[in-house]
């Protein structure tokens, strides 16, 4: 009995899962002493596992209760029919049919007659196989990355041996796996010269390197994919995890060593300015295929100094990724991010990445109203490099029912012309690109395939930096077994645009342009067995109407329209380049939004470092500013805002300084009233923010190098927090700390309840209690006084010796480990 089994019983309505027959075989192991553990331990440590795994899955759907899961029937069913769902389920989606009751029956009863066979002759039991569920086994489950499908690839690529993928692809041509194996493409044209296809160059331009992070693998297996993707003119993901400073300017062979696509997630994980004006692309992960409402959690193990440097923490300290619900609630906050990102680096177009789901086509309709200029539809096959084997299974669905949707709905809507479509999962062949681009997908993005040509060799330890070939691992002495180079996957890829063009000549077409849409060309198979009662009506379905786009159109969705960072970035042009100070007085209102990121990036880009020296921009608003004021600022640039502001001040910010105060002739207490909005400084890796007043909700989330001062706060208030410092002088909500992994907050609790609003799963309060503590304190109260005139901040420094002993100290249980043992080592 794995998690998902107690999941499901669970979501369907049970009050209790008894595992007896777990039970009976730990007693078993237990008795026969292949478990050095008494029963009642071992028992207890797979409770605890089991629990833990139903933790994950029920905060993966954003639930806080058991009670709220029970019965709620949070499932999406692959392959059962309705029939079945309706009868035994209460009912439930099911996009492609499949099973019926008599047919489940059938293979019950098959696992029973294995399980209770006798062997004849011995009169006793046979053993019973092993399936390999999660690793390949003969005689076993049919795997797609069998070893002999691993070999072949890796033979054609390192050996530069087409005949060798040949063999390689009619692997997949002889019994299907995905959905996209149930049907035949049935062209309606005559075949064509192979010459007359479009050129090989021009289908690579299509290809994509998936979202593998920086951390998830090694950095010399990251940037081999880099150099291979740059020197084919196409584009490689660095995934959540960033990239180092270097590599932006970094060659190798005359090839830039940088992705040309920055992935995000919402704007956390070490986004900064500098990292934002890399990009050629900019992406989003609302979510992935492998892993949804993970995302890129990274354990301590893996989090050396490279990666700590690059995702600013600290070696050894766990990156917590959290559900990306989370960080953006609605279609409103992600066409916020978008908004700020296009003003960050206006020359980048923006996608977001989306899981294969039943709802997503609605999801993507959404996303291409908030102006993102492409649409990744991400199947369940991935989790490259860092996916833990309960998450191999059951999460995701295929790429193809997510990009069939997708397509119908945007065309429904008359959306399809302005966004491009990406698709991944588990692509492999030049035929699994042509049955994407019929289903409506212009761009592919490559994973597994590229790390297989590299060396990996399948073993399924990526999450636990033990790769024995040094790519999805850290450690040094793995690392120094890899043998990968770059050009393994350009021979792979031009032996796939190969392919892909053969199969064009074959279906009479000149492009893949010519046959993005076309799931006409589509028919299923009939196999004369099981695979016959799925039902692909859904994924072929046709939109009718006259005009409407099939594919993108060939222009990005609108350019920001920021008029007041456009005259900013005129204004300061002299001070910029002569770093002479300049100092400006200017109004603003609540629909000037992201004032000041147009002109960091613009900065940032034209001084190819963040090193503006401070207070070189002094920038002092009236007003009340709209959201994301001062959003990725960088350094140099000093904001001063006598008014109020909206959320998201700050976001990502990577340096300046923001001071907001109230009114010089206000007449209400500022340590009483709000005066900024929710999720201020969210992914914030730098520079200082003061705030005369209480704020809203979710203040510091996933801060990693900011100093921040506030009077009052909502709730979650550093929630997954990994550096930096936050001092509250003033109340704070519920849920403070949650997820804190690094850093330290500061918060004045006169009275003394400060405990019951804290969440203590990974933190430790206590008082401030050494010299060194009670001087930095100190001297972030002098500095909050000093620029924002704070009476509260007054009156505790007056009274210093008193107020000193009102104020809690917050630090991760984790980081204090680590520290100590730095500290140690120093002395």
């Amino acid at each position: 009995v794995e998690t998902m089994h107690v999941a499901l019983l669970v979501g369907y309505g049970a009050s209790a899962v008894n595992p007896y027959m777990v039970f009976a075989i730990l007693n078993d192991l237990v008795k026969k002493g292949e478990l050095q553990l008494d029963y009642l331990s071992a028992r207890n440590y797979y409770i605890e596992a089991v629990n833990k795994g139903m933790l994950k899955v029920i905060s993966k759907m954003g639930i806080s209760t058991i009670l709220s899961y029970r019965g709620a029937k949070l499932f999406e069913c692959i392959g059962l029919s309705t029939k079945l769902l309706d009868r035994y389920f209460g009912g439930g989606m099911s996009q492609i049919e499949g099973l019926g009751i008599d047919d489940i029956q059938h293979q019950a009863l098959e696992r029973h007659k294995e399980g209770f066979s006798i062997n004849e002759q011995e009169e006793h039991p046979q053993p019973l196989a092993s399936h390999g569920r999660y690793l390949s086994r003969t005689g076993g489950e049919r795997h797609t990355w069998s070893p002999k499908a691993v070999a072949l690839l890796r033979k054609a690529s390192q050996q530069n041996d087409y005949a060798a993928y040949e063999e390689f692809t009619e692997l997949f041509n002889q019994k299907p796996f995905f959905l996209r194996d149930l049907v035949d493409v049935q062209s309606d044209r005559a075949p064509i010269p192979v010459e007359e296809v479009e050129a090989e160059q021009d289908i690579i331009h299509r290809f994509v390197a998936g979202a593998i992070s920086f951390g998830a693998i090694s950095p010399e297996a990251h940037e081999d994919i880099a150099e291979a993707m740059n020197s084919l003119g196409c584009q490689s993901n660095t995934g959540e995890g960033g990239e180092p400073v270097e590599r932006f300017t970094q060659e190798r062979n005359g090839v830039s060593l940088s992705s040309k696509v920055k992935q995000v997630a919402s704007g956390r994980f070490g986004v900064t300015t500098e990292f934002l004006v890399n990009a050629e692309e900019i992406q989003i992960k609302v979510a992935q295929g492998a892993k949804p409402g993970e995302g890129g959690q990274l354990p301590g193990f893996k989090v050396n100094e490279l990666i700590a440097k690059t995702r600013h923490s600290i070696p050894g300290i766990t990156l917590i990724s959290p559900p990306p619900h989370h960080d953006i609630y609605s279609i409103e906050d992600l066409s916020q991010l978008i908004y700020d990102l296009k003003n960050v680096n206006p020359k980048a177009r923006i996608s977001v990445k989306l899981v294969s789901e039943s709802g997503v086509g609605t999801i993507a309709a959404g996303v291409a109203k908030a102006k993102a200029d492409v649409i990744v539809v991400s199947g369940a096959e991935g989790g490259t490099g860092a996916s833990p084997l309960s998450s191999v299974f059951n999460a995701g669905m295929p790429m193809e029912t997510g990009l069939s949707e997708v397509q119908q709905t945007l065309m429904l809507n008359r959306l399809r012309g302005k966004v491009r479509l990406q698709v991944d999962g588990q692509l492999k062949t030049g035929r699994d690109v042509i049955v994407s681009a019929l289903l409506g997908a212009e761009e592919y993005a490559f994973s597994t395939a590229l790390m297989i040509t590299l060396g990996c060799i399948m073993d399924r330890k990526c999450h636990t930096n033990t790769c024995c070939v040094g790519i999805a691992s850290q450690c040094e002495a793995n690392r120094k077994k890899y043998r990968g180079k770059a050009e393994y996957i350009v021979n792979y890829l031009r032996f796939l645009a190969r392919d892909i063009r053969q199969q064009l000549a074959q279906m009479g077409y000149h492009s893949l342009s010519e046959i993005i849409g076309r799931n006409d060309l589509l028919k299923q198979r009939q196999f004369n067995n099981i695979a016959d009662k799925i039902s692909l009506a859904r994924i072929l379905g046709r939109v009718q109407g006259d005009g409407v786009a099939v594919q993108w159109e060939g222009k990005l969705q609108d350019e920001p329209v920021n008029q007041m960072d456009k005259m900013l970035i005129e204004a300061t042009a002299y001070s910029v380049n002569s770093r002479m100070p300049i100092t400006l007085e200017l109004p603003i209102k609540n629909t000037d939004r992201s004032v000041c990121t147009m002109l960091s990036g613009h900065i940032v880009s034209q001084t190819k470092e963040n090193d503006l020296p401070d207070g070189t921009i002094n920038l002092n608003f009236k007003g009340s500013a709209g959201q994301s004021f001062g959003a990725f600022l960088c350094s140099g640039i000093n904001l001063r805002l006598e008014g109020d502001a909206n959320d998201y001040l700050g976001k990502g910010i990577s340096g300046g300084r923001i001071v907001v105060t109230p009114p010089a002739d206000c007449t209400f207490n500022p340590d009483e009233n709000v005066i900024a909005g929710n999720t201020l400084l969210y992914g914030a890796t730098g520079g200082e923010v003061f705030i005369n007043g209480i704020v809203g909700e979710r203040f510091c989330v996933r801060n990693s190098g900011a100093l921040a001062v506030v009077e009052g706060v909502g709730d979650h208030c550093c929630e997954y927090m990994t550096g930096g410092r936050t001092v509250v002088l003033g109340p704070a909500g519920r849920n403070f700390a949650a997820g804190m992994s690094g850093g330290i907050a500061y918060v004045w609790n006169p009275k003394h309840n400060f405990d019951i609003y804290c969440n203590m799963g990974l933190i430790e309060l206590t008082l401030v209690e050494t010299e060194e503590e009670k001087a930095e304190l100190k001297d972030y109260l002098s500095r909050h006084l000093h620029h924002t005139g704070s009476q509260r901040a007054k009156e505790l420094l007056d009274n210093w010796e008193q107020s000193v002993g009102e104020f809690i100290k917050v630090t991760p249980i984790e980081y204090k480990k680590i520290l100590s043992s730095v500290n140690d080592v120093a002395e």
